[in-house]
């Protein structure tokens, strides 16, 4: 007669434990998570404002491709600085404005020079599929073009993760030394590498369909996402 009686007390407890409030520290947590999204979305946003003023105001940015393309050089240093703040909130810091701008100062120059190097490679690449496309044997060139821009925005942001990270050896190592083994893990695990891409696309997407929610609620949990993917990536090389 005891076992049945057993049960439900032992039901009764997980349930006292599943509805029993969460610890101060948790909320804590939370809010502070929030907290840094938040502020690294603003952050963000101030940086890249003459780029999204130019969005605003230009109708077709495609057909200005160009314009755009030299003015979204400056996403390469915000970006590297949200990475700082979420390599700070993994420490347990939350001090936003001095890890943005601490990783923003240290590495303008290099996300600039690998912002500046993907994206003609990936312009050179887009022209040369556009070109080929229209031939007889375009279409079986098309996939190889599309998988080669893939590796190079997926190895340019590999640079950028390793670039946003304070303390590592990567840091003191020259660009040219991190490229080979960028591309050798980005290959490696390129499902996760992939995932990362869609990530980054959704983001991108986000931010054009909604600029005002994308900028102030959905980025930083997306970029978090792709910048988590990725740490995972390149963790050898860190």
């Amino acid at each position: 007669m005891s076992a049945p009686r057993d049960v439900p007390e032992g039901g009764g407890g997980v349930a006292r434990r599943l509805l029993r409030p969460a610890r101060q520290e948790t909320y804590e947590k939370v809010f502070s998570t929030v907290y840094v999204g938040l502020m690294t979305n603003v952050l963000l946003a101030l940086s890249c404002a003459p780029l999204l003023l130019a969005l605003a105001v230009v109708r077709d940015p495609l057909a200005s491709w160009p314009f755009f393309g030299v003015l979204s050089l400056l996403c390469a240093p915000a970006l590297a600085g949200a990475f700082g703040c979420f390599e700070a909130l993994d420490a347990g810091d939350t001090g936003v404005l001095r890890a943005f701008w601490g990783a923003y100062r240290r590495t303008w120059r290099r996300a600039l020079a690998v912002w500046a190097a993907a994206g003609t490679a990936v312009a050179v690449l887009a022209v040369d599929a556009a070109a080929v496309a229209g031939t007889g044997w375009g279409p079986a060139l098309v996939p190889f073009f599309c998988t080669a821009a893939a590796l190079v925005i997926s190895v340019a942001f590999a640079l950028l993760v390793l670039a946003g990270e304070p303390r590592t050896a990567a840091e003191r190592t020259r660009l040219r030394a991190l490229v080979l083994p960028c591309l050798f893990l980005v290959a490696r695990r390129w499902y996760l590498a992939a995932a990362t891409l869609v990530v980054l696309g959704l983001a991108v997407a986000v931010v054009l369909v909604k600029p005002v929610a994308g900028l102030l609620l959905l980025t930083s949990p997306l970029l978090y996402a792709a910048w988590a993917t990725m740490r995972y990536v390149v963790a050898p090389i860190r």
